[in-house]
């Protein structure tokens, strides 16, 4: 790709922030955050899930497909001018209507020149309480895809994702250096306060795992503030192949920026060669529900 740049080393950014009650007010304002970001000298970065609403998932209501849109389109477009005046790989997850009656949680991932590299549509869809997104999105069709951009090949995952190991290692196998993970996670009403530090602890280590399993790079990035009876925890982090923590934000909003020595996965996976030492002969249990089939 002309204009690729040779070094290894990558700046990445995180923008995690809270989102009003219109669409453009938010994108308007993520923007405005990755110029900032890119003025700190971000090269990647990546907005939290679903960034142009409230997480509108806390309830079923079909008014919420409203809110979707083609992909291209409107936000596509505008950040597209955005990555191509500051040269920037930007990493956007939204709402896709992909026709009447099909809508996806999409991840798009537009390169430093302002051209859209590809997108990746959402494979594991929750149903809890408080999530109801088997309600509004069909699970993904486009497998666990890399993108080639300017300054690295990356993947873009979407938040339920990332608790999912096969995903991580699928995502590895296709080239991905880092793995990007926009997310909508946080506390809920009536948990007690220990079993919620114990679930956001986990949160965060399944995901250091999965650096250190695949030998690469992962950027999770997370919403903040309190919309409807979700209080979003950001804590937003970026960790090294070594399950290191990078930077990491706090529960306001932030930019977070993450200088990432890409020499550093090869060196890690000749340390550590578990991708050598995979029993791609024995696995095949992995591709049934249960043990019983």
């Amino acid at each position: 790709m002309p204009g690729r740049r040779k070094t290894e080393q990558v700046k990445v950014g995180l923008v995690q922030m809270t989102c009003g009650a219109a669409p453009q007010e938010n994108l308007a304002k993520a923007m405005v955050r990755i110029d900032a970001a890119a003025k700190k000298g971000a090269e990647i970065v990546c907005l939290q899930e679903l960034f142009r609403t409230r997480y509108f998932c806390q309830s079923e209501d079909q008014r919420n497909f409203k809110l979707a849109e083609t992909i291209p389109g409107p936000s596509t477009d505008a950040l597209c001018e955005v990555a191509r005046r500051r040269k920037v790989v930007i990493v956007a997850s939204l709402f896709e209507k992909r026709v009447a009656g099909i809508y996806h949680n999409t991840a798009v991932v537009i390169d430093a020149d302002g051209s859209i590299v590809g997108k990746y549509r959402k494979m594991h869809i929750p149903d809890d309480p408080l999530y109801y997104e088997k309600f509004y999105f069909t699970p993904g069709d486009l497998g666990f895809p890399s993108f080639q951009t300017r300054y690295a090949k990356i993947a873009a995952l979407v938040c339920w994702d990332q608790w999912f190991p096969e995903a991580a290692r699928a995502a590895a196998l296709a080239g991905a250096q880092i793995l990007f993970y926009p997310t909508a996670i946080g506390w809920i009403p009536n948990e007690p306060r220990a079993v919620a530090r114990n679930q956001r602890d986990a949160w965060e280590l399944i995901q250091r795992s999965h650096a250190v399993a695949n030998g690469v790079y992962v950027a999770s990035v997370n919403r903040v503030g309190r919309e409807g009876k979700i209080g979003f925890w950001g804590s937003s982090f970026v960790a090294g192949p070594l399950g290191e923590i990078i930077a990491q934000g706090g529960e306001q909003e932030d930019i977070l920026i993450a200088r990432c020595d890409l020499g550093k996965i090869e060196e890690t996976r000749q340390s550590w060669p578990f991708l050598r030492d995979r029993r791609i002969d024995a696995y095949a249990a992995l591709l049934t529900r249960s043990v019983d089939r």
